[in-house]
């Protein structure tokens, strides 16, 4: 972090090295980072969000997002597929769309350079394990 760091970012910061750590202050982080255009660094808060509290939807969603900024689409795909997963357990319909389209958006976007097709939902192959982003 930088001493041109956005106000909600330092404070957001301060917070977690003071111990205050949990789902919802590393999805503001996350999303602070994104915002600020560190994808890499996004990811790495938005994963520990998801792996504080896996059925958090919102985190699952951003997560994709910063993990697809960074250029790790196929990550991404994994984290949505997850998202959409915890999404429709929980009945969050439009957390399940929106992550529908962006990775619909990337499969696209990666038709050209590979074959492979969206996993499943619940396909085990597309799991990704938060811990280990980063």
């Amino acid at each position: 972090m930088t001493a041109t760091a956005p106000p909600a970012l330092a404070s957001f910061e301060r917070m977690l090295a003071a111990g205050r750590d949990g789902a919802l202050l590393r999805f503001s982080l996350g999303n602070e980072y994104l915002k600020a255009g560190d994808a890499g660094r996004a990811a790495t808060h938005l994963a520990q969000a998801v792996a504080l509290d896996s059925r958090y939807t919102a985190a699952w969603k951003l997560y994709g997002k910063a993990l697809a900024a960074d250029g790790r689409d196929t990550e991404a795909l994994a984290a949505w597929t997850q998202g959409i997963d915890v999404a429709r357990a929980h009945g969050d319909k439009q957390a399940e769309k929106e992550m529908t389209v962006f990775a619909r958006r990337v499969e696209r976007a990666a038709e050209g350079r590979t074959t492979s097709a969206l996993p499943a939902p619940s396909d085990p192959i597309a799991k990704v394990d938060p811990a280990a982003t980063g």
